[in-house]
């Protein structure tokens, strides 16, 4: 029998997905809320709830009052806009009406969502649980090992995303998930304001990483033998103080936390209390999602065992329009 499973929903990233494909739709509550990103928010989460079968579903938001990466090196992220108060307000709100719904929601002290998610899968590891991390980031990348998969939100929704492996990711990077953070450092993230290290792209950085397992092993290899991997010319570049400086400094901001305290996993587990949800959804103008959010109220073990032709009906459900 297979290990129970996790879901760890990047919040942060579906709902700012969602703010912009449908920030057009300017769809509001009856007392005037935006609300199309939470919407969509809502529309992902639960489509991949039916695609992966959790026994147990968290979803990870920012602290948006305290950024630890951004004190501690204040050009993180700084080049990004100011964002639209109609984002703001539903970024706000978003994760006090999930929890209200009964959903585990989890924003921890000056970290950001991917600490949440990083420190979730491993919690499910040491449990004994399987982990899907479902985020359009790639950093979640470097998550991925033989227990723990992410599902790679892309355009066309959760069931149009690649739900990626160590194997996959292999095919779709040339490296492996313990290298992913290293060649992230290496390549820069400008989406962070994170310039690479000089002469290093990402070609280069995956033959960099299938000639030696670490950047460290790199930088200490005979100069001869490293430029036979890189070229003369790069290889030189590689070895500088700037180079060095700046693969220590992306990998310091890019390398996720494992050691947040969460929730029990009874906390997380579905079904979720009954609470408030449908009520929730009817506030919210979600009544297109309500057949699927009454998943979230059923327990896995016992439609697991419903006649396959209820379950095939039950998952037919036509989802909302706003994917």
């Amino acid at each position: 029998m297979d290990a129970p499973l996790l879901l760890a929903v990047d919040g942060n990233s579906l709902l700012h997905r969602a703010y912009h494909a449908h920030e057009e739709s300017g769809q509001r509550t009856l007392d005037g809320q935006p609300c199309w990103a939470i919407n969509g928010v809502w529309s992902q989460l639960l489509a991949a709830v039916n695609r992966v079968d959790p026994a147990g579903i968290l979803v990870a938001f920012d602290d948006a009052d305290v950024n630890q990466r951004r004190q501690s090196h204040p050009a993180y992220k700084a080049h990004r806009a100011i964002k639209h108060d109609n984002l703001i307000a539903q970024l706000a709100s978003a994760p006090e009406q999930l929890a209200r719904s009964g959903l585990c929601v989890v924003t921890s002290p000056g970290a950001e969502a991917d600490d949440v998610l990083a420190s979730a899968a491993a919690q499910a590891e040491r449990a004994g649980w399987r982990c899907v991390v479902a985020t359009s980031d790639r950093d979640a990348f470097a998550l991925i090992t033989a227990g723990t998969s992410v599902l790679r939100i892309i355009n066309g929704g959760v069931t149009n995303s690649p739900l990626l492996t160590p194997s996959r990711l292999r095919i779709l990077t040339g490296i492996d998930p313990e290298q992913y953070c290293e060649y992230a450092a290496l390549r820069g993230d400008t989406s962070d304001n994170l310039p690479g290290v000089p002469g290093i792209g990402p070609k280069t950085a995956v033959r960099l990483l299938n000639a030696y397992p670490t950047v460290a092993a790199a930088m200490a290899a005979e100069a001869t033998e490293l430029a036979a991997v890189i070229g003369r010319s790069v290889a030189a570049k590689l070895t500088t103080p700037v180079a060095r400086q700046t693969f220590a400094m992306n990998l310091d901001l890019m390398t996720m936390r494992t050691d947040l305290p969460l929730p029990d996993f009874d906390e997380m587990r579905i079904p979720i209390p009954p609470g408030d949800l449908l009520a929730e959804l009817e506030e919210w103008c979600l009544a297109g999602v309500r057949d699927q959010a009454r998943w979230l109220l059923t327990d896995p073990a016992t439609y697991r065992t419903l006649p396959k032709a209820l379950v095939a009906a039950a998952a037919g459900f036509e989802q909302t329009t706003l994917w």
